[in-house]
């Protein structure tokens, strides 16, 4: 198969692994695998490589409500963590978005006897996003959407919390660039933000970047989830 029909495969992959994680968290239930998750060779190395992209975010509903996550569910990302590990010379992002896969399957694969199935790893360099200008800032942390969780604490966590204005700024940037997934990313971080501006109407842009990008599984799930933390927010 050529390199178009190779990618094309793996983008329906992780649609349609995105759209699993939309319908859990709706639902509050395991995310199903759609018969993605095969375990043949060719078919598992695509289940392994669309698991890489969408990241941490596969088990996010197992992380927000919480769940155990299904088996199946959790030994496809755990065999991601393990065949996909960042070269050292890697992109910040790569690094960090491994650091949170790892983080999540501290968190969720506990064995019964002995210790967690990954030791505590340390943090990437999060010094780039310090000066960044705000267009840098907003899409970087979209791209790393999948660290935005309730409660938890990083470096990237730290340099959004210092600077909400910037990445409003870079939500409504991305809005009317009609960039839905950054805007989708964006708004996740605000969620858990802060400080950012009342005259954003961030409720509203959510459901404009719903409306406009929702038919794209990985917007759905971007917004799904600020919605589902916003709401637990509230009830604290």
């Amino acid at each position: 198969m050529d390199q178009s029909g190779t990618s094309a495969l793996l983008q329906g992959a992780v649609q349609d692994i995105a759209s699993d994680v939309v319908s859990a968290l709706r639902g509050g239930d395991h995310v199903r695998m759609s018969g993605t998750m095969a375990v043949d060779d060719i078919e598992g190395g695509l289940s392994l490589a669309a698991v890489r992209v969408l990241g941490a975010d596969l088990l996010l509903p197992h992380v927000l409500f919480p769940t155990p996550p299904a088996p199946e569910a959790l030994a496809v990302f755990r065999r991601t963590v393990e065949a996909f590990p960042p070269r050292p010379d890697a992109a910040p992002t790569v690094l960090w978005s491994h650091w949170a896969m790892r983080r999540t399957l501290r968190r969720l694969d506990t064995p019964l006897n002995g210790p967690p199935a990954v030791e505590t790893d340390p943090q990437p360099d999060a010094g780039w996003l310090d000066d960044a200008p705000w267009q840098t800032l907003t899409h970087q942390l979209a791209v790393l959407a999948p660290l935005a969780l309730p409660g938890e604490d990083c470096a990237v966590t730290r340099a959004a919390r210092r600077r909400p204005v910037d990445v409003a700024r870079g939500f409504v940037r991305a809005v009317r660039r009609r960039d839905w997934q950054q805007a989708a990313g964006a708004g996740r971080w605000l969620t858990l933000l802060d400080g950012v501006p009342d005259t954003l109407g961030l409720e509203t842009g959510l459901d404009f970047v719903e409306l406009m990008g929702g038919a794209d599984p990985r917007v759905a799930l971007q917004v799904q989830a600020a919605r589902v933390m916003r709401a637990a927010g509230a009830l604290v």
